[in-house]
């Protein structure tokens, strides 16, 4: 039977799988990522966020199931499908005694249509480094020469491997900013963070991989039922500090009004965090995981 794939899908999965030494890596993934989206895929290390990105990438063979990137199933990709991605790495090394400029301007010669060196050595802000070398840089200004390398050749499909590692918090939101400037000109983005403000910020759509598999997959504020989740409502009364978890928050309030003669002491609302969320999600499919591997 031929597998389908939607058309506006930069990137279709089907039943994808992968093992290592008889152990699964990656076990039936379904995915389907549109076009011009931010997608984010997190979990914790060894859940196969990397073997699955690495598959998508072109970088290593699957097992079974089937997929589709721009098109084209990577595993049989040629150099032109391959200009067509930009890859950022967790980690990069090398061109130490290279300054900015000429490790910019040397890899643009590598595609058919490259941007002009110029304007992605400022898009990532690092204008006033461009005659650095290479080796003088700090982590974070190297962090952005990597995503410097990795829009050089104006990627339809853009692949983030922790892109923010060493930024400090102005930097992350400057970068943030730059990601959003591309997703909106089209460019498609697969992000893998640990930072789930940034999943939050950035991602239209957030999946949580958990021993190979996917166990949730929605927005950032539906994710794992999220936005249904009830509100810790808080304050102070005349003994101490009460709480309330309701579904109805707006009503509790209302009835403290009644109570106290002005503001109500120490008044706070809140609903679960992304990280609140994502953290039920890993623990409860390891112990899933875990109560399944054991039974007899």
């Amino acid at each position: 039977m031929m597998t389908t794939y939607p058309t506006t899908a930069a990137v279709s999965v089907r039943d994808l799988r992968k093992a290592y030494n008889g152990t699964a890596a990656v076990d039936g993934v379904d995915l389907d990522i549109s076009t011009g989206e931010i997608f984010a895929l997190l979990g914790p290390n060894g859940a196969g966020k990397t073997t699955t990105v690495e598959i998508l990438e072109g970088y290593r063979r699957r097992d079974g199931g089937t997929v589709e990137v721009l098109g084209t199933d990577p595993g049989r990709a040629n150099q032109a499908w391959r200009s067509r991605i930009g890859i950022v790495l967790q980690s990069t090394g090398g061109h130490d005694d290279l300054t900015v400029a000429e490790v910019i301007n040397h890899f643009a010669l590598y595609y058919p249509d490259a941007r002009q060196p110029d304007e992605v050595i400022a898009a990532v802000g690092l204008d006033d480094k461009r005659k650095t070398r290479v080796r003088h840089l700090s982590g974070g200004q190297r962090r952005r020469l990597d995503v410097a390398l990795g829009i050089l050749g104006r990627p339809e499909l853009l692949f983030l491997d922790e892109p923010t590692t060493g930024f400090d918090p102005e930097a992350r939101r400057e970068f943030w900013t730059l990601i959003s400037s591309l997703a909106h000109d089209g460019t498609t983005i697969v992000l893998t963070t640990h930072y789930l403000d940034e999943a939050e910020h950035l991602a239209n759509r957030v999946a949580v991989i958990v021993g190979g598999r996917i166990v949730a997959l929605d927005t950032p504020a539906s994710l794992g039922g999220r936005d249904r989740d009830h509100a810790i409502v808080r304050w102070h009364g005349a003994d101490g500090r009460h709480e309330v978890t309701t579904a109805e928050p707006t009503r509790v309030v209302n009835e403290l009004t009644t109570t106290f003669d002005g503001e109500i002491p120490g008044l706070t609302i809140t609903r679960p965090t992304l990280e609140d969320v994502y953290l039920r999600l890993i623990g409860d499919s390891t112990t899933t995981h875990q109560t399944m591997t054991e039974q007899p």
